[in-house]
């Protein structure tokens, strides 16, 4: 979607300059790819606007292949208001009717998933219609042979409004990678508690659960925790959708259990030291340092904007 920030301080509603970019689960995703060195595509649909080409250029930009998304001619490309602030930013969307939401299982007529070895989905998608739940379903139901499908649950509970976000068990339980905040897996399971997810999630190979700034646990036998990185917060949204990347990117690398967390904390760090919902990449030497720290050094480390502070 093509989201809007405020470009000026002061109340929401009393800010009158905002700032223009893009942002979107899947397609935050897809951009934070490219700078781990990784091919990417991102599949879609925008309305033919200028919100919709402006998204297709600049995710483009990103090294994102976006040839297979659709430009919807009848309806507009969504969007949405980020209020941006350190300690949380409210959200508001205006996707009712949206390109996007016009999705369905005809779009993988578009798809060419040769040589895909992860088909990266979110909750977001199938809470958007009853035709992209089918589109949902029907990506879940391709033969796989060695290509992987991840999962972010990505709760929207406005999305959800008159649904059973429940359903949402269903789905991830069909995926080979789910990743899932615990306050949000509170609301699908009832638990955010890993082992207790593992217990009622028993298909998927890969467990992740998120526990905001305290750091994230993988469960793949006996469970791993890794804390996260100490950051200055700029502002947080995105910071899941880069840890996602992190994560992938590691797991296609086949690295270590602990460097795969690790992975995922950096790339959100770098979301969370900027109000675009992807950052920065840090610089390839401190990159190899952080991965390679012993426990006491990554637990001293602090990202700011000037840098890394070892503290």
């Amino acid at each position: 979607m093509a989201m809007f920030v405020p470009a000026e301080a002061g109340p929401p509603e009393e800010v009158k300059r905002w700032l223009r970019t893009i942002g979107g689960a899947e397609s935050n995703v897809a951009c934070n790819l490219p700078a781990l060195g990784l091919r990417s595509g991102w599949v879609s649909a925008v309305g033919d606007d200028p919100f919709g080409r402006a998204m297709l250029r600049e995710i483009a930009a990103k090294g994102v292949d976006v040839s297979a998304c659709y430009v919807d001619p009848l309806r507009p490309t969504g969007l949405y208001i980020k209020e941006s602030g350190a300690g949380g930013s409210p959200v508001r969307y205006y996707r009712s009717g949206s390109a996007a939401s016009g999705m369905g299982p005809e779009l993988l007529d578009r798809l060419d998933l040769d040589g895909v070895r992860v088909l990266h989905l979110s909750g977001i998608t199938p809470a958007l219609s009853d035709s992209c739940l089918a589109l949902v379903r029907a990506l879940l139901a391709l033969p796989r042979g060695d290509r992987l499908i991840s999962f972010d649950v990505n709760l929207r509970p406005a999305l959800w409004t008159g649904r059973d976000p429940r359903l949402l068990a269903e789905l991830a339980g069909q995926a080979d990678i789910v990743l899932t905040g615990d306050d949000e897996a509170q609301h699908v399971w009832g638990t955010g508690d890993p082992a207790e997810l593992r217990a009622l999630l028993p298909g998927p190979r890969t467990l992740v659960v998120k526990h905001g700034e305290r750091g994230a646990t993988l469960v793949e036998g006996e469970p791993l925790f890794s804390p996260a990185l100490r950051v200055d917060v700029v502002e947080p949204v995105g910071a899941g959708d880069a840890f996602a990347a992190g994560f992938l990117a590691a797991t296609l690398r086949g690295a270590a259990p602990l460097e795969r967390l690790r992975q995922g904390h950096l790339q959100a760090a770098v979301t969370l030291l900027t109000h675009d919902d992807v950052g920065v990449p840090l610089p390839a030497d401190v990159v190899a340092t952080l991965l390679n720290a012993g426990p006491d050094e990554w637990r001293s480390a602090r990202l700011t904007g000037e840098g890394v502070v070892l503290t």
